[in-house]
């Protein structure tokens, strides 16, 4: 430094001294510099004192020679002492020199900078806050500094700072909140700690409403939530769990909408494996679980993006307990807020609030309304990546559900094989209330869900299966899905294609003039959706043998509790007469069989089969009897169980015309275990009536006749060994005799409107093409090189 140059009004010693490499002699020069500003703060001289701070500043704080800036600091130290209250009017000039030497290379000089700021904040108290941010700047970068001397001495200057905003009610949060909202970000476990322990004291002050903020740093909060330092981890816990209370005291003020997406985010998991990630989706998933309690309808146009993170968490176990929970809450609030008001057409929402007529139709117009078919053969749709934290409509008054989201994530799932079970059956829960809720803007979306609900037929879980055939059922009945067109299912990829029978779609067969050609006459509530399931659910159960087997009753008997017996076997009935794959219709009509036969959910079926006294019933006999003839042992069981015992006897006389196999004589081996069941007890007591029943016991001996010398053939015989003598079952009442005559004579009147020898021709064609078929592959298996008839 130039010693001559002229440094007034600081004398020559106390230059000297400032410059000196020993602290005891810049400490004096110190104490002259106080002396000498006091007088000029006596003497009211502030351009003498701001000459004084300038020289300090400029020609020492900021000096080339590192004991001269330990001079400068020391000096401005003084100053400020000696200015006393009147220190803030050169709060500027004061601070700016001494945070210059934060950035020093010389850690004892960066300790003497906190030192002397220390020192002119002591003094200056509040009128330091309107320069609260440059000493925040500075404090955030001494944080992590790595010599634990400034450390030190930065964490009294911090604990200074934090009890003068404390005490203040003129701290400027709206110039601060950029500055923290860009340090927030920060990967140094110090300048974290630094940061999260500001933003603990100002939610503390009642004075600062950091809560409207909140949005800016909530981000940044769940960055430092995944720090590895369990102190910042607990202080940061502890930081939003105080704003989670406050939001809950003050939800009317809280700008939910702004926080969703954030929250959406830290929901899911990127990093499975790491530790801290799991405490970040446990907080995040509670805090959006309040959200969607607190904000309710608010949430909606974020849906997408909720489920997007709800969803998996759902199939967690144990291990993660308590965010399964969180998520398990999420979503039934999330679900409960979609009401039927979400269904309204926005033309008709637009129409009310300007008073112009909606549409007259009340149907909305569906995606195929120019392509009506379903295509089962289709495994799998396409989902695009898009974005799932974009509200369908950020900028419009009304909250509106982002259905079209929804859909795409739901679907997303459901098609995932890697979805775990709880998810799925989630999935299939909100499909199935979105159907309830939103019918009419759900049915846009059926033609892409249709293949994936099938498929999901497949899944291992019963429960899983369940879900999906109740919304498979409210797809297939609610009127929603009522269409003007009829379609089959055609297909391209060359494999089996079930289609809907000219002459035999339901409506049609029996009353030409029905209005609805996908419907059961006696069952109109039913949409055109269901004979499409049907005709898929038929084909699905074609190409999976083993669905069949192992599902194919379970499906069947619980589509019969959700859509009714009679629509389930009129509709399968319909399609099977024409089914070109005889052998799996064979198969069909057998599983069909049994399950009349047996479930307890088909009793009220049976018992309107029983007797045929309508001419629904009737109907709905010769329906199933034309595709029961596919497989002639559960024909005749059919006609046991309508009591058509005489077509029943005509029916087996003609068995002997036919292939009699193994599998052929198994199946009447089950007729005859049947007949011994609770099923057919009216039946075995009909054997009293001997007189009037001799068909009946026909039929019986014909069936005896046809099994081999088995256990089945002992039961039947011992059976009908039973059968009184006619003579000794005479009763004396001969009046009571007669009414039991005229009654079995009204029910051959009955079963005369229907034209046996025409059922008896039908039977026989069938049987005619399956022996053909049985020819056709007998002399395929015998053209081939390596068989040889033995």
């Amino acid at each position: 430094m130039n010693t001559e140059k002229d440094f007034s009004p600081l004398t020559p010693n106390i230059v000297r001294a400032l410059n000196d490499k020993l602290y005891e002699k810049r400490k004096v020069a110190a104490l002259e510099i106080e002396k000498l500003v006091r007088e000029f703060v006596a003497q009211n001289n502030s351009t003498q004192i701001r000459h004084v701070i300038q020289i300090l500043a400029s020609e020492f704080a900021l000096s080339q020679h590192p004991h001269s800036r330990k001079g400068g600091l020391i000096g401005l130290a003084a100053c400020s002492i000696a200015l006393g209250k009147d220190s803030g009017l050169y709060l500027k000039e004061l601070i700016e020199p001494v945070l210059t030497c934060f950035n020093d290379s010389d850690s004892r000089l960066r300790y003497y900078a906190c030192e002397a700021l220390y020192n002119i904040v002591k003094v200056a108290r509040g009128a330091v806050l309107p320069h609260f941010n440059l000493l925040f700047d500075g404090l955030s970068k001494l944080a992590a500094d790595p010599d634990p001397n400034v450390k030190s001495g930065s964490e009294l200057l911090d604990r200074l700072l934090k009890d003068i905003v404390t005490e203040s009610n003129k701290f400027d949060l709206v110039a601060f909140v950029p500055l923290l909202r860009e340090r927030i970000y920060s990967n140094n476990q110090y300048a974290r700690q630094f940061i999260i322990s500001w933003i603990h004291v100002l939610e503390s002050v009642p004075d600062i409403n950091l809560l409207d903020y909140l949005p800016e740093i909530l981000d940044g909060l769940f960055q430092i939530l995944g720090d590895n330092s369990k102190e910042i981890r607990k202080t940061c816990e502890v930081v939003l769990g105080e704003f989670l209370k406050e939001i809950k005291k003050t939800p009317s003020s809280v700008k939910f909408a702004e926080m969703a997406n954030i929250l959406v985010i830290h929901c899911q998991v990127a990093d499975e494996t790491k530790l801290t990630n799991d405490l970040i989706q446990l907080t995040a998933m509670t805090w959006m679980r309040e959200f969607i309690q607190l904000a309710g309808r608010v949430m909606l146009p974020y849906s997408s993006g909720i489920l997007t993170a709800v969803l998996p968490c759902l199939s967690y176990d144990d291990r993660k307990k308590n965010t399964k929970e969180a998520a398990s809450a999420c979503n039934h609030s999330l679900m409960k807020l979609v009401t039927p008001e979400d269904d309204e057409e926005e033309e008709e929402q637009k129409s009310e609030s300007t008073g112009s007529p909606s549409r007259e139709d009340g149907q909305p117009k569906t995606e195929a309304d120019s392509n009506d078919m379903l295509n089962a053969s289709q495994e799998s749709v396409g989902f695009s990546n898009i974005s799932f934290f974009t509200p369908a409509s950020a900028d419009r008054p009304q909250v509106t559900l982002d259905l079209d989201g929804i859909v795409q994530v739901l679907g997303r799932h459901l098609h995932d094989s890697s979805t775990g079970m709880m998810t799925r059956i989630a999935v299939l829960k909100w499909l199935y209330h979105l159907y309830i809720k939103t019918p009419r803007k759900m049915f846009r979306h059926t033609d892409s869900l249709f293949p994936m609900l099938l498929k999901t037929l497949s899944d291992e879980s019963d429960e899983v299966i369940l879900k999906d055939l109740e919304v498979l059922a409210e797809i297939a009945s609610s009127p929603a899905g009522q269409t003007d067109q009829a379609g089959s299912c055609e297909s391209t990829d060359g494999k089996l294609e079930l289609k809907v029978p000219e002459g035999a779609k339901p409506g049609q067969q029996h009353s030409t003039g029905s209005k609805a050609l996908d419907s059961s006459p006696s069952t109109p509530s039913m949409n055109s959706y269901f004979y499409k399931f049907m005709i898929n659910l038929l084909k699905r159960l074609s190409l999976e043998r083993k669905l069949l087997e192992n599902r194919g009753a379970f499906i069947i008997r619980q589509l019969c509790l959700l859509l009714h017996a009679e629509n389930i076997f009129h509709s399968m009935a319909d399609i099977l007469l024409k089914e070109e794959d005889l052998k799996f219709a064979s198969t069909m009509v057998q599983t069909l069989n049994t399950i009349l036969l047996t479930s307890a959910e088909l009793f009220q079926l049976r018992n309107q089969l029983k007797d045929l006294r309508t001419q629904e019933s009737c109907a709905l006999f010769c329906c199933l009897y034309r595709s029961w003839c596919h497989n002639p042992v559960a024909t005749v069981s059919l006609c046991f169980l309508t009591q058509n015992y005489k077509h029943a006897y005509d029916l087996i006389q003609k068995f002997g015309d036919l292939e009699v196999t193994v599998d052929f004589l198994m199946e009447v081996d089950k007729l005859v275990q049947l007949i011994e069941s609770p099923i057919f007890t009216y039946l075995r007591l009909q054997l009293l009536d001997v007189e009037n029943n001799p068909y009946l016991i026909k039929a019986l001996y014909g069936l005896l006749m046809l099994l081999p010398q088995s256990q089945a053939f002992q039961l039947l015989s011992h059976r009908l060994r039973c059968v009184p003598n006619p003579e000794l079952m005479r009763t004396v009442d001969e009046s009571k005799y007669m009414d039991s005559k005229k009654q079995v004579a009204s029910k051959c009147a009955s079963h005369t409107q229907m034209d046996y020898n025409e059922l008896l021709q039908h039977f026989d064609r069938v049987q005619s093409k399956h022996l053909e078929v049985r020819h056709q592959r007998s002399g395929r298996a015998s053209d081939h090189p390596d068989r040889k008839l033995m």
